[in-house]
């Protein structure tokens, strides 16, 4: 959603040649979020050019109805929201049945019991910072305590599980969210993707900040 649409197949060269793990595609429907944004097509299209793991993030209602689309279109990973899968076991196990590996996604105000039958199911979990639909929102303060919370949760009961984050992973924030337990960010314009700085720049200047951070924290 951050990218530059006229320049995909650029910015996803530089990504690779930059290391990054994952390109993010957020999948809104103007529904369950109030924002619409990009269809299978276009992952379909990139995945013929890169061989970075697709994480599809599904802002959309009735996910169940388009999860085989996205994993045919390529996808690596499918995130889901707790808040629009009425039956969040059989919605996992479509995913798993196609190939593909889940990330379950919390809203801000969703609290972390929703995982408590679900954890060991999954790959990892995407603790959304924001309310979803838009870039360039500030973080929800509250959610870098639930970060705190649900790596507790994760160590408590010995689950390899990642913690992911989405929503203004800034420069400034980023440290605090890796502090907390998050070992995945979902990098926007607070960052890599940041309008004062190229693609390049905006990687190097967060990984001299998450590196500076955790020197200086220990």
């Amino acid at each position: 959603m951050c990218a530059n649409f006229l320049h995909l197949k650029r910015d996803i060269r530089i990504l690779e040649e930059e290391g990054v793990d994952y390109l993010h595609f957020d999948i809104m429907d103007g529904h369950f979020v109030p924002n619409f944004t990009m269809g299978p097509g276009i992952l379909a299209s990139l995945r013929k050019i890169t061989d970075l793991p697709f994480d599809t993030h599904l802002m959309i209602e009735d996910p169940d109805r388009y999860i085989p689309i996205f994993i045919e279109a390529g996808s690596t990973f499918i995130s889901i929201h707790v808040e629009t899968c009425p039956h969040l076991d059989r919605t996992i196990r479509l995913i798993k049945k196609k190939g593909a590996r889940v990330r379950v996604a919390l809203n801000p105000a969703t609290p972390l019991c929703q995982l408590d039958y679900i954890l060991e199911e999954i790959s990892s979990v995407l603790v959304m910072t924001v309310n979803p639909g838009f870039a360039s929102q500030k973080l929800v303060p509250s959610t870098i305590s639930k970060i705190e919370k649900l790596k507790k949760i994760i160590e408590k009961r010995a689950l390899n599980v990642d913690i992911a984050v989405d929503g203004n992973v800034s420069f400034t924030h980023a440290p605090l969210m890796v502090k907390a337990g998050a070992n995945v960010l979902v990098c926007g314009t607070s960052s890599i993707f940041h309008p004062e700085f190229g693609i390049k720049e905006g990687i190097a200047k967060l990984r001299k900040t998450l590196d500076f951070s955790l020197f200086h924290h220990c």
